[in-house]
């Protein structure tokens, strides 16, 4: 979505599980078809496709259904590096069959690969989703991106635009704050850490040249504490460095961050925590 709104929305690392909430990107332009007209494009970037563990993966799942059920095209990203149809994503693949919304099946990554493998994985899927539209592309390198977004166009129906032309996304400051602070966790921590982090934003104030935010982390046990700020408080101070210098970039100003860290056992499995952090139906 990142490369297909041309800004930096969703977080983005090698670890399965990034994407927690679902997120709009925006898209206002002008086509260059023979009516030339103008478009406004909404995308919805979900959460991976995984077999839920707690409450908050279920969740997760639920906000998955729901943009198969609210869409006008359906982007199914896939890349070369799967095998092909797991246990995780039967469901939606079969949801997606069902639907009859118009697909299109993105075969990412396809940098990684041989043009060999590549024409294994599209036959594959248009045995899958035989309806479906297949498209290989590379987001890190932008091949093929401006292909699918004419397709994209070409199944999109008319209508009424639903958000100001400026808009960019739904989403606040304080949630990409929070993303991107989550995103250095993912990035300098191991095994189960990551995983059981949450941040939520307690205070932002906003000036012309200058942000102040303070976020606390949370964690689920307690012993997940010390492992978070390390050793004289070094690996919190490394993720705050990284987030802030990432913050000040997409703010374009200078930014003052402090990082807190607390303890909420369970939170993960913990129905009014979750609605607390913003997951819509826990």
């Amino acid at each position: 979505m990142n490369r297909l709104v041309g800004e930096r929305i969703s977080i983005i690392t090698s670890k399965a599980q990034t994407t927690r909430h679902r997120v709009m990107g925006i898209v206002n332009g002008h086509s260059d078809g023979d009516d030339g007209a103008d478009f406004q494009i909404i995308y919805s970037d979900t959460p991976g496709i995984l077999k839920p563990g707690y409450k908050l993966q279920e969740s997760m799942m639920r906000s998955v259904r729901g943009a198969v059920q609210d869409a006008d095209v359906i982007l199914y990203v896939t890349d070369v590096t799967e095998d092909g149809l797991s246990a995780r994503n039967t469901e939606i693949v079969e949801s997606i069959r069902a639907s009859g919304i118009p697909t299109i099946v993105v075969i990412n990554k396809i940098d990684l690969s041989t043009p060999e493998a590549v024409g294994k994985m599209i036959e594959l899927w248009e045995g899958l989703l035989s309806d479906a539209q297949i498209v290989t592309a590379s987001a890190l390198l932008g091949f093929n991106t401006d292909g699918l977004l004419g397709r994209v166009l070409e199944l999109l129906p008319e209508g009424d635009p639903y958000y100001d032309r400026d808009a960019l996304t739904d989403r606040s400051l304080r949630f990409f704050a929070s993303e991107i602070i989550r995103e250095k966790i993912l990035l300098n921590y191991d095994k189960e850490v990551p995983y059981s982090v949450e941040v939520a934003i307690e205070e932002y104030s906003e000036s012309p040249a200058l942000d102040r935010i303070r976020a606390v982390i949370y964690v689920s046990r307690a012993s997940q504490k010390g492992i978070l700020i390390g050793h004289k408080g070094e690996k919190l101070k490394r993720v705050g460095t990284a987030a802030r210098k990432d913050l000040e970039v997409f703010l374009d100003k200078k930014v003052f961050l402090e990082l807190f860290v607390k303890v909420a056992d369970g939170w993960r499995d913990n129905e009014n925590q979750l609605k607390q952090f913003g997951y819509e139906n826990p």
